[in-house]
């Protein structure tokens, strides 16, 4: 079960297009869930080809490794406002299997032109890492 209001505490507001990026059968479906009664609607897939007001992309560390994160993190802006907006990149928390690291989260950031800000424990099994897309 998540923290409660996970969506308030991304900043999620009704409305919003949030897309979401590494769905598979171990998310959080609480935290979907919570997203998605605050926006009125679904979110949409690493398909959609609109603009989104907010990114959520889900990373374990066999996902890749920092460069391939960065990458994630290029492909997770590319459907943000050209001024920029915000990805929760969420890991599995710290002590879990695939976790990842806040600093590898940093690096692969800053490597793809982005910030690492926030870190929020969002739920037993998740945390969040808000990165700020600069200029997309």
């Amino acid at each position: 079960m998540p923290s409660k209001n996970v969506a308030e505490r991304f900043g999620v507001k009704p409305g919003f297009v949030v897309q979401e990026f590494g769905y598979d059968e171990d998310v959080d479906f609480d935290v979907r869930d919570d997203i998605e009664a605050v926006i009125g609607g679904v979110l949409e897939d690493e398909d959609y080809r609109g603009v989104a007001d907010m990114v959520i992309g889900w990373w374990r560390s066999d996902d890749g490794d920092v460069d391939d994160l960065a990458d994630f993190l290029v492909d997770c802006a590319a459907s943000l406002d050209a001024g920029g907006g915000v990805i929760w990149c969420l890991v599995p928390a710290q002590g879990l299997d695939y976790h990842v690291p806040t600093s590898d989260v940093s690096e692969a950031a800053h490597t793809a032109g982005q910030s690492a800000t926030t870190t929020l424990s969002i739920s037993p099994q998740w945390q969040a890492i808000r990165v700020t897309a600069h200029g997309y």
